[in-house]
């Protein structure tokens, strides 16, 4: 395990963890990138509230943002402690098991696609799966 690992706070993971909203926030960017328009819309809360949870799922190390133009992506990345990053994939597997967090991925779904949803995100851009994303940094 690397220094950087031992150093690692589980327990901010924890915390994060440990809100419904968060979760389904996981949940939405499981295998994707997001723009937070999405998450406004699925999760019909305000903009700067879901902000605010990105910036704690950020904080805990578990969620990177990118922004493009004026609009902000959203992706998990795995933490680099081995145990962290067990955690956080099983947190997933278990997500995507759940009715509600299915029903968020299905309202996802038809926000992408549905032409009166892309109405009301006009000019948003359509999730992407993060291993189609071209790495603009390296």
């Amino acid at each position: 395990m690397s220094h950087s690992s031992r150093n690692y706070d589980l327990a901010l993971l924890f915390a994060a963890l440990a809100d419904r909203t968060r979760l389904r926030l996981l949940n939405l960017m499981n295998g994707k990138e997001v723009c937070v328009c999405y998450f406004v819309e699925i999760l019909g809360q305000s903009q700067p509230k879901i902000s605010r949870h990105l910036a704690y799922l950020r904080r805990a190390g578990i969620v990177a943002a990118r922004r493009e133009g004026k609009w902000m992506h959203y992706k998990i990345v795995p933490p680099k402690h081995d145990g962290a990053a067990h955690i956080l994939n099983e947190t997933l597997a278990v997500l995507s098991e759940d009715r509600a967090m299915q029903a968020d991925q299905t309202r996802l779904d038809k926000a992408c696609c549905t032409p009166q949803k892309r109405s009301a995100l006009e000019g948003a851009p359509t999730p992407r799966a993060v291993e189609a994303l071209a790495c603009s940094s390296c």
